[in-house]
């Protein structure tokens, strides 16, 4: 059951584009769901089919192994990946979100040359700015680097970090000067087999559990000094410009997700009967479809409008935060009544709604709480010149 947004918005590569990767997740990766979210791992044949159909290097040029399509092609993959598993979503979501675009904007032709064609062809990569008492103050940071001949030697612990188990590179933030504060923050591409450099224990989540988090240790690590992205001293602005795009990636996770479930409920609605007849005839199940169809049309519309504002080159600040903050907070709300259009059945494994419940929580929290988004908004609607 069908509960996609019109194709009137989409281009006729858009459509021929999303509906590859909507069969793709249907037939491989659908029946490995479960499974995965078990077993809290997600099949490593998966990630190469990624890699083979283009996933992993949507908008990258092709002078660099890319498909050179445009951000909002990456958005309608992600939200298909996540309308059947928000962990395959955010395999895709992050590389191309975070990591990719975070090459393709801020790194030099060197370092473009060296590192994209391999993160579109086989590498996994990962993006390292949290620590343990750095989430929300993300700035406060604490590994430090230090300059040493023709290379920096960095010291630290990276928490909460996603794709972390599969990565090979990894884009991680350090302070080379912690007396000018977020101003010596500098981003390192850092590669899983440098000296000093290694992934710690994995975490056990609530959510999107086949997709891993980890934490990375840096003990005397050596990057030599060609791996600095953008300028020294200049890593926070890479951070927060980079992370405005990852946000509406989120966005359309959650609306994926909201999709999955919705029509999860529809089709229950339409084969459960009480009463006589069909749930589906009964106008307080009408109601909790109706208005979830309409909080996940209104979220689409946000994440789309903020990824055709960035394609378009306009400021997309706001947008984007609003994007995140409203299909968050309507993903939980959508997966919560699903689960209640199944009634007890909804509560237990044997159907899909509890693991979308599950999934949508995590969009809240990660790439800036629902609250920092509040306050982007707030700031750019109040202060603003």
């Amino acid at each position: 059951m069908d509960v996609s947004g019109p194709l009137t918005v989409l281009s006729e590569e858009e459509a021929m584009f999303r509906d590859m990767v909507r069969e793709f997740a249907e037939t491989e990766i659908a029946p490995h769901v479960r499974e995965m979210d078990e077993k809290a791992t997600f099949k490593p044949e998966l990630l190469q089919k990624f890699f083979e159909l283009g996933l992993m290097g949507v908008e990258v040029p092709e002078e660099y192994g890319g498909t050179g399509a445009s951000f909002f092609m990456a958005i309608l993959a992600v939200e298909e990946l996540a309308r059947v598993d928000a962990s395959a979503a955010i395999y895709v979501d992050v590389q191309n979100t975070l990591v990719n675009n975070c090459l393709l904007r801020w790194a030099n032709e060197d370092l473009k040359k060296r590192y994209l064609p391999r993160l579109c062809s086989e590498a996994v990569g990962a993006y390292a700015l949290s620590e343990p008492n750095s989430g929300s103050d993300a700035f406060g940071l604490q590994t430090r680097a230090v300059e040493k001949g023709d290379h920096y030697v960095l010291n630290g612990r990276k928490m909460w970090i996603t794709s972390a188990a599969e990565a090979d590179i990894f884009i991680v933030y350090a302070n080379v000067n912690p007396d000018l504060g977020y101003k010596g923050i500098t981003a390192f591409l850092v590669e899983r087999d440098f000296p000093g450099f290694a992934v710690g224990k994995k975490e056990d989540k609530l959510g999107i559990r086949a997709s891993s988090t980890c934490e990375l240790i840096l003990e005397d690590c050596i990057v030599p000094k060609e791996n600095i992205i953008g300028e020294v001293g200049k890593g926070y602005k890479v951070a927060i410009e980079t992370l405005n795009e990852g946000r509406i990636g989120i966005g359309a996770q959650m609306v994926g997700i909201m999709e999955g479930a919705l029509e999860a409920g529809m089709k229950y609605a339409l084969e459960r009967e009480q009463f006589g007849q069909i749930i589906a005839k009964f106008q307080a199940v009408q109601f909790q479809i109706a208005e979830a169809a309409t909080f996940l049309e209104a979220s689409r519309n946000l994440v789309y409008n903020a990824a055709r504002l960035k394609d378009a080159g306009q400021s997309f600040l706001k947008e984007a935060a609003m994007a995140k903050l409203f299909s968050s907070v309507y993903a939980e709300r959508v997966t919560s009544r699903m689960i209640e259009i199944f009634g007890g059945y909804g509560y237990t494994k044997e159907y899909p709604v509890e693991k979308f419940y599950r999934d949508a929580k995590i969009g809240q929290i990660y790439e800036g709480t629902s609250n920092m988004q509040l306050q982007t908004i707030a700031k750019y609607l109040l202060f603003k010149k």
